[in-house]
C-alpha cells in the first residue's frame, strides 16, 4: 500500500503521464513534430518520475489503461513513419540501408538510391 504522503504524488504522476499521453496522440494526428518531441519529453519525465515511487496494486488497472494508451500511440507513429518512409522513397531521397562493413560493423553511410539518368 502506499504511504499517505506518496498517494497524492503518485496519482499526480499518472495524471501528468496521462496529459503527456493525450498531447502526444495529439501531436500525431496534427503531424505537429515539435509537440511531439515536448510531449514524449513530458512522458519520459513523468514514467522515471513514477519509477522511483512505490505503486499501491489498486492502481493496476488505471496502469494498463495508460499502457494501452502508450502502445496505440506507438501504433499511430509507427503507422506515421511508414508514410514518411513511403513518401520519401518515392521523392527519391537518400535510402539509409544499414549494411555491415569489412569488419562485420554495421556501416551507417548512407547509399544513393539513383532511379534514372538524364
Amino acid at each position: 500500500m502506499i504511504s499517505g504522503s506518496a498517494e497524492p504524488v503518485v496519482a499526480g504522476l499518472l495524471d501528468a503521464l496521462a496529459g503527456a499521453l493525450t498531447a502526444e496522440r495529439e501531436a500525431l494526428l496534427g503531424n505537429d513534430a515539435e509537440a511531439l518531441v515536448a510531449a514524449a519529453g513530458s512522458k519520459l519525465a513523468a514514467l522515471a518520475r513514477l519509477e522511483t515511487e512505490p505503486l499501491d496494486p489498486a492502481i493496476a488497472e488505471r496502469i494498463a489503461e495508460l499502457a494501452a494508451f502508450n502502445r496505440a500511440n506507438g501504433a499511430l507513429l509507427a503507422r506515421r513513419q511508414r508514410e514518411v518512409r513511403w513518401a520519401l522513397r518515392h521523392l527519391g531521397r537518400v535510402e539509409a540501408v544499414s549494411s555491415y562493413d569489412p569488419r562485420g560493423r554495421i556501416d551507417p553511410s548512407p547509399h544513393a538510391r539513383v532511379f534514372a539518368h538524364a
